[in-house]
């Protein structure tokens, strides 16, 4: 079967606008949280976030454009732009219908979305825009990425809560290994910071309330943690066949080695008992991936921050991988991030690549007071020098989505 490999990144995100500014965030420990700025946050109990800043859509598309897309497809084509150039990716015609876009968003225009009300109440119908629906729809990331870079492959969204990325992912590389495109944009983006994006999360309990120090908030498998902390971003990879990355001389980051989706059929919000759903998508990505557990040495946690998810994670992680989830190492890369959404699960993916590129394992930032109920290795709050040959991200969503990605450093045949 093909070998399906990783030869571009591109990330914009809270801790950084491209890849090289978020790594050395996440590797030095800092936080991209703070107080809400897209919107008057007082009356909210939950004022704080992890914001995308300084970013300009300019820098990518004309102001007539740019006007014409919602944040999330902004920052879409920012990260796609960027790994197609890290990729040394250039779609021209020849190749173009082998090419395809499987790029997602757990909400999709919900800034556009929030507007349009606004305007319908304030001003009438025949106000709201004509391109509301375009702003808004899911696809329409994907969408825009095929326009402007000239995909012609297979295009779609997949909608999986906070899943979503990571199935994008693994759909991606699918959809090559079956031979129906030989190299594939995917990845997710998210930007939900919006009024009532905030209102929702925080009426369900799902949100931080420190407000008085975001850079702490968000502290997976703490005993204090009382919730996430919203972020957004987009992150996207560049996968292909290893025969076409090898034809075309491009430099080879890792292999995609393994993908695994499940449903825990239980509750709309909450994580199956003992996160069994998590323990089969791990269990099914390593099978697939031709591996054992005891040959990963990194997991990219979920870990939200949340009470329930970081307990029922650690569970899952315990169940499957025995007495080797005590060496392995488990971070949380949301502690800086905040939790991202839909865009989550690339972004994560993007970091267990750069772990393994790099050898070094991003901290668990905020770990002060450990959780009986979640006693693993979280590399607590300092980044760990390490090689790592194999790293897995798990990705949990509402609805009882679970998602496990497995990379492994490639090696040549």
């Amino acid at each position: 079967m093909e070998r399906v490999v990783v030869t571009g990144i591109g990330i914009v995100s809270p801790v950084g606008l491209d890849t090289e500014s978020s790594w050395k965030s996440l590797t030095e420990g800092r936080s991209g949280a703070g107080p809400i700025t897209a919107f008057d946050a007082t009356q909210f109990e939950t004022r704080i976030a992890a914001e995308v800043k300084g970013f300009d859509p300019l820098k990518y598309v004309d102001r007539k454009e740019a006007r014409r897309m919602d944040r999330l497809d902004q920052l879409a084509v920012a990260a796609a732009k960027e790994a197609l150039d890290n990729a040394n990716l250039k779609i021209t015609p020849e190749i173009a219908t082998d090419v395809g876009v499987t790029v997602s968003s757990g909400i999709g225009g919900i800034t556009t979305l929030g507007e349009g009300f606004k305007t319908l109440f304030e001003k009438g119908p025949s106000r709201v825009s004509p391109f509301l629906i375009p702003m808004l729809i899911v696809d329409m990331v994907g969408g825009y990425i095929s326009i402007l870079y000239g995909a012609k492959g297979p295009n779609f969204a997949m909608v999986s809560a906070c899943s979503s990325s990571a199935d994008a992912l693994g759909e991606a590389a699918e959809i090559i290994r079956r031979g129906d495109a030989r190299a594939m944009i995917a990845g997710g983006a998210e930007a939900a910071i919006v009024p009532i994006g905030v209102s929702g999360f925080g009426n369900m309990g799902a949100l931080s309330r420190r407000n008085d120090a975001p850079e702490k908030a968000s502290r997976p498998f703490d005993k204090d943690r009382d919730g996430f902390v919203m972020g957004e971003g987009a992150a996207i990879l560049i996968l292909e066949s290893e025969t076409f990355a090898q034809a075309r001389g491009a430099r080879i980051l890792t292999e995609l080695a393994g993908y695994g989706a499940t449903a825990d059929a239980f509750h709309i919000t909450a994580p199956a008992d003992r996160g069994e759903g998590a323990t089969r998508a791990m269990r099914i990505a390593l099978r697939k991936a031709g591996l054992q557990a005891t040959d990963v040495q990194y997991i990219n946690a979920h870990g939200t921050s949340t009470p329930l998810n970081d307990k029922l994670e650690t569970q899952a992680i315990k169940d499957f991988f025995g007495e080797h989830a005590y060496k392995v190492a488990v971070s949380s890369t949301k502690s800086m991030s905040g939790h991202m959404l839909g865009a989550a699960g690339a972004f994560e993916a993007a970091v267990c690549v750069l772990s393994i590129q790099h050898g070094i394992i991003p901290p668990t930032i905020n770990y002060e007071t450990p959780d009986p109920e979640c006693d693993l290795d979280y590399v607590p709050n300092v980044a760990r020098r390490t090689p790592v040959r194999v790293a897995m991200t798990n990705s949990l969503g509402f609805g009882g989505h679970n998602t496990s990605l497995v990379f492994r450093e490639w090696r040549s045949r």
